[in-house]
């Protein structure tokens, strides 16, 4: 089963919790048991797993790599102007699996699931892909 979900990030960096929608979908389906795997369609954007109970943490997180990836390397030689973006996600990776047990996501108390938009605002999609 494979589901396509899209989103509108709103800035050029964003960290956007999409744990609740791709939950919501899982009891829509009756999804039990399996792994999902959530993988981002971009090479500018990715999907991690982090924490989503203090939004600092996302402030940070995308603050440190702007300061590893900084957007205006005068190296840089991509025509596109955005090779930071596509260092970010080769960095974060574009995709996660994550366990479904008595159908609930299986994580940890504080985290959650994040669209990781690197090179918006865009029009963006990512899959979830469960395997029984």
């Amino acid at each position: 089963m494979l589901k396509t979900f899209s989103l509108q990030t709103r800035h050029h960096s964003d960290m956007i919790d999409v744990t609740e929608q791709i939950q919501a979908w899982i009891n829509q389906q009756g999804i039990a048991d399996g792994v999902i795997i959530v993988s981002s369609l971009h090479t500018t954007a990715g999907i991690t797993v982090n924490e989503n109970a203090d939004p600092d943490v996302k402030t940070d997180f995308l603050r440190r790599l702007d300061e590893a990836y900084p957007w205006d390397h005068p190296k840089d030689q991509h025509i596109e102007g955005n090779t930071a973006a596509h260092l970010k996600t080769s960095t974060v990776g574009h995709a996660q699996t994550i366990v479904v047990a008595g159908g609930r996501l299986v994580l940890g108390t504080w985290q959650g699931i994040y669209f990781c938009e690197f090179d918006g605002p865009r029009s963006r999609m990512f899959h979830v892909k469960v395997m029984q």
